[in-house]
């Protein structure tokens, strides 16, 4: 992370960046907060429907709260709060936990899907040729895809012939861990649960239409940026500046850090500088704001919506989710 965060900001004055920040447009950033409220309560809708086959009436607000749960914790430590996340809802709703969690990781997949679909329209859309500008891109790419399929390739496997595959594995690594063949056989468990909870053609469609529609209201999120610190007037902006902007930074929220904190930064500074020729200044602003704004958010929202969504538990008589016990239950199935 520190490392990351030299990177980004060695050739920074950041007495420019404070009178950048100082001078931002507050009704643009009203638009930006707006922009990025709606596409993680897109993100909670789509859950909704990937979890409908376990349970049809989940409440959208128990949902959206796990999902800033998530956020919440991968702020604090990464990736952890794709367990708090599953967890968390599991308790509320009152159903498997590990369905919910097992329904993270498919959702993950299908970020990690749809983002290699975006990265590749960037390719597309760059007016020069965006392989040479990013040497690491195209390695990446394919690196990328392979991984996915091969999990794609390997879930169906695992769900259309659970029986043989499931246990021709777990015999296999028996013989030399049992222990770990323990830990495979819960993961599958995970996998197939939450493989399994999408029924129908119809909702996949919606999933696939709602994955790209989270992702254009995240471009949207680095479009109005550029109004709020008033990139428009050092140079003409566009929604497409934006989307490259956008998925190019997403490989900094892949990497593992508190938050993406450095990573984030350094992909945002690298994109805005280099394809764009922004100054260090500006593309600093644009990443400490966006950063911190979307930081403290995650924080706060983790707070209060965990606050209101148990007071709300507990007068409708139902379980609530603590951070220290939600691990622990002697009246949910795990």
């Amino acid at each position: 992370m520190a490392i990351f965060l030299y990177l980004a900001f060695k050739d920074t004055n950041f007495s420019i960046v404070l009178n950048i920040l100082e001078n931002i447009s507050f009704g643009w950033y009203l638009v930006f907060l707006l922009v990025w409220f709606l596409s993680h309560l897109l993100r909670a809708y789509r859950w909704k429907i990937i979890i409908g086959s376990v349970k049809k009436d989940t409440s959208l607000l128990n949902l959206f709260g796990a999902t800033m749960v998530g956020y919440g914790v991968n702020c604090v430590v990464p990736r952890l709060g794709e367990l708090y996340r599953g967890l968390f809802l599991g308790k509320w709703e009152d159903i498997s936990r590990t369905s919910m969690v097992g329904t993270v990781v498919i959702e993950r997949v299908i970020d990690l899907l749809v983002l290699g679909i975006s990265v590749l329209i960037s390719i597309a859309i760059y007016s020069g040729n965006l392989y040479s500008e990013i040497t690491w891109l195209r390695s990446t790419i394919y690196l990328g895809f392979a991984g996915i399929l091969g999990l794609i390739v390997f879930l169906f496997l695992l769900v259309k012939f659970k029986e043989h595959f499931y246990n021709a594995i777990l015999k296999f690594v028996g013989k030399f861990s049992t222990k770990i063949a323990d830990g495979l056989g819960e993961a599958f468990h995970l996998l197939i649960d939450g493989f399994t909870s999408i029924e129908g053609t119809k909702n996949y469609i919606y999933i696939i239409l709602l994955s790209f529609a989270i992702m254009l209201l995240y471009g949207g999120t680095s479009y109005v940026m550029f109004f709020v610190l008033d990139m428009q007037s050092i140079k003409e902006v566009s929604f497409s500046m934006a989307w490259i902007v956008m998925t190019i930074s997403a490989f900094g929220v892949v990497i593992p850090t508190p938050g993406a904190t450095g990573t984030y930064h350094f992909f945002v500074i690298f994109v805005l500088t280099n394809l764009y020729n922004f100054s260090n200044e500006i593309s600093s602003a644009f990443a400490i704001l966006t950063h911190t704004t979307t930081y403290v958010l995650f924080i706060l929202s983790t707070i209060f919506l965990t606050f209101i969504i148990n007071k709300k538990q507990e007068k409708e008589n139902k379980p609530v989710a603590k951070f220290l016990t939600v691990f622990k239950s002697k009246t949910e199935p795990l």
